[in-house]
């Protein structure tokens, strides 16, 4: 590659970055401007905001992302959504592998690298998980939100960013982070990139459609029942505990960028 290229490369890496922390920057103004205002309560002093972007959330869920979920269930073969399941959880191993050292736990960090380089390989550049099937190598799943979680910094309020979803203040930032580690998209087109994330995410909510509907009619609040959820399946992460009976709540609020 020409040193052109790699400036090019370079620049729109930095741009992409640069546009995710800017909606994170975005987020949080938004939300300073809300706090105090409305009925917050006290473990969710942005509720005001919260509920007005979940909202606007909910709403491009209901009306875009569920209806071609839909259409992508009719469509398209199951074994096939499974393989690319595979394909972007595999995507995530290096991420999950850094974040394990940063977190000193360099055996999880060998298990996610290995499991990245079988999968890579044998596993058809990791459509297909013989790392699970046959080497019993179990998924790691590490970020950076976790990570700066292992090194003392408390997550700060509950927030709900736009098109991100359920967050906080430090996951945000691990966002950022955790998306300039996927470094393969500093060296693909952006449209390739975008395409690449609006495939993983119809295939991830094709997979939740009933779970997402039972959840919806079965809550009294379904934003005070997503924010529990998201922040007991936060706790559960950063104390390396299993999601028990909710363990849909692994798909349905994990952050994955880069994908």
């Amino acid at each position: 590659m020409s040193l052109r290229n790699v400036r090019a490369a370079t620049v729109r890496g930095g741009r992409r970055l640069a546009l995710t922390l800017g909606l994170l920057v975005v987020g949080f103004a938004f939300s300073a401007a809300a706090e105090g205002s409305g009925a917050a309560t006290e473990d969710d002093p942005w509720e005001p905001f919260n509920r007005g972007m979940f909202w606007f959330n909910d709403q491009l869920d209901v009306y875009l992302v569920e209806p071609v979920a839909k259409g992508w269930e009719w469509a398209t073969p199951k074994d096939v959504r499974t393989w690319l399941d595979n394909f972007f959880d595999n995507l995530h191993a290096p991420i999950d592998s850094v974040n394990s050292l940063l977190q000193g736990k360099p055996g999880d960090a060998g298990i996610a690298m290995g499991r990245f380089l079988f999968n890579s390989t044998v596993g058809f550049a990791g459509f297909f998980d013989p790392a699970t099937s046959e080497l019993g190598l179990e998924e790691v799943r590490e970020d950076f939100g976790q990570t700066l979680a292992v090194w003392g910094l408390g997550s700060g309020p509950f927030l709900v960013l736009p098109l991100l979803g359920p967050s906080s203040p430090r996951d945000a930032v691990g966002i950022g982070a955790d998306a300039a580690l996927a470094v393969y998209t500093w060296y693909i087109p952006l449209s390739a990139t975008l395409s690449s994330r609006g495939t993983y995410v119809v295939n991830s909510r094709a997979r939740l459609l009933q779970q997402i509907e039972d959840s919806k009619k079965s809550s009294f609040d379904y934003y005070v029942f997503v924010r529990n959820a998201y922040l007991q399946y936060r706790r559960n992460l950063i104390q390396d505990k299993q999601a028990g009976e909710n363990g849909f709540y692994d798909d349905l609020y994990e952050v994955v960028p880069g994908n």
